[in-house]
C-alpha cells in the first residue's frame, strides 16, 4: 500500500514538473498591429516585419510577434488607444495620429518644415525625438523607434499642382489632425477629414479629388488606379512610431525589456535601410502605370502661403519644438 502511495505521488510530481517546464517554456508573444497593408514595399509593414524578425532572434524564440496588418486590431487611433489602455500590445502607427494623443507630436507634421532626409533622422534620433517620447510614454505608450515613411506629395484628379494657386476648388482628404487640415485650407484647397477606411470610396465616387500621401505608399494602397496626377508637393514628412504598452513593457522581465529595445533599435535601423532609394523605384513605377508626375515651381511660395499654420502652433506653445527643429537642419 505505501509503496503504490509512494509512486502515485511520484507520478503526480513529475507531471507537475513536466506542466511546470512546459508553462516556463511558453514564448511571451505579442500582437502587433498597423494600418496598412502587409505588401512588401509598405513601409509600416518592412518595420513590422523587421522588429519580429529581430525579437524573436534576439530571444532566441522566448518572445514570439504576432502580426495583424489591414486594420485587423484597429486603425491607426484605434491602436494608439489601445496601446495606451492594454488592450493592444503593441503598434506601428502614423505620427499625425499619435499627435490626436500627444499633441506636441504635431510639430513634425508642419509644412515643408524639413530640409532632407538627413535632418529628418537628426531631429527623430535627438533630442526632440526623445522629448517627444517622453511626454507620450506619461500618457501609457513608450515609443520603441522611428520608422520612416518619406515625404508626402498630393495626389488629385483634377489638375497638376505646381503652384499654391493651383490648389484652388481641390477637396483633399486628410488625416483628422488639425495640422493637414490648416495646410490644405492654407494652400487654397478644401481639406477634408477622413478615416483612411473611407477615403478610396470616397474618391472613386468623387466626393473628394485627392489625398496626400508618401510616393512609397500609393501603389500598395493602389490610390493610382483610383487618381490620376501625382504633385511632388513634399509639404511634409511621414514618420511612423513603433509603440508597445508602457504597463506592459514595466511588466516584461528585465531581460525582456532589453530584448525589446534592441530589437526596436535593429528594425529601425533595418526599416529604413529597406525604405531608402524606394521613392525613386515607386516613382518609375507609377509613371509607366500612367500616373502623372509633377515637380512643384518654388517652394519658397508654398512656405509662404503656409505661414498662418507656425503661427498657431508657435501659439499654442510649441516654439520651442519648432526652434529645436529647425535647429538641427543646420
Amino acid at each position: 500500500m505505501r509503496t503504490r502511495h509512494f509512486l502515485q505521488a511520484a507520478a503526480l510530481a513529475l507531471c507537475c514538473a513536466a506542466t511546470g517546464a512546459a508553462q516556463a517554456q511558453q514564448p511571451t508573444t505579442l500582437k502587433l498591429g498597423w494600418p496598412t497593408s502587409d505588401g512588401a514595399t509598405d513601409p509600416l509593414a518592412i518595420g513590422a516585419r523587421a522588429f519580429k524578425q529581430a525579437l524573436e532572434k534576439q530571444s532566441g524564440g522566448a518572445m514570439q510577434v504576432q502580426l495583424y496588418p489591414n486594420r485587423q486590431i484597429g486603425d491607426d487611433k484605434q491602436l494608439v488607444e489601445g496601446v495606451r489602455f492594454g488592450t493592444v500590445d503593441a503598434a506601428v502607427v502614423t505620427n499625425a495620429v499619435t499627435a490626436q494623443t500627444e499633441p506636441a507630436f504635431g510639430v513634425l507634421e508642419l509644412p515643408f518644415l524639413f530640409e532632407n532626409d538627413a535632418h529628418v533622422q537628426r531631429v527623430l534620433d535627438g533630442p526632440v525625438g526623445a522629448d517627444l517620447a517622453k511626454r507620450l510614454a506619461a500618457r501609457g505608450a513608450v515609443v520603441l523607434g522611428y520608422f520612416e515613411g518619406g515625404f508626402r506629395s498630393l495626389i488629385n484628379n483634377k489638375r497638376p499642382v505646381t503652384q499654391p494657386a493651383d490648389m484652388g476648388g481641390v477637396k483633399v482628404r486628410v488625416m483628422q489632425n488639425p495640422v493637414y487640415i490648416d495646410l490644405v485650407n492654407a494652400l487654397g484647397g478644401a481639406a477634408v477629414p477622413m478615416a483612411w477606411g473611407e477615403t478610396i470610396t470616397a474618391i472613386q465616387q468623387g466626393t473628394i479629388d485627392g489625398l496626400e500621401l508618401p510616393v512609397a505608399l500609393i501603389e500598395p494602397l493602389k490610390v493610382n488606379e483610383f487618381a490620376k496626377y501625382l504633385s511632388l508637393t513634399q509639404h511634409t514628412f511621414t514618420a511612423y512610431e513603433l509603440l508597445i504598452g508602457k504597463r506592459l513593457l514595466d511588466r516584461l522581465p528585465a531581460q525582456q525589456q532589453a530584448w525589446v529595445q534592441a530589437a526596436a533599435k535593429e528594425a529601425v535601423l533595418e526599416q529604413r535601410r529597406a525604405m531608402a532609394g524606394q521613392t525613386p523605384k515607386a516613382l518609375e513605377s507609377l509613371q509607366k502605370a500612367g500616373m502623372q508626375v509633377n515637380a512643384i515651381g518654388d517652394v519658397a511660395n508654398f512656405r509662404k502661403a503656409v505661414a498662418p499654420v507656425y503661427d498657431k502652433a508657435r501659439k499654442a506653445g510649441q516654439g520651442a519644438l519648432i526652434d529645436a527643429v529647425l535647429a538641427a537642419g543646420k
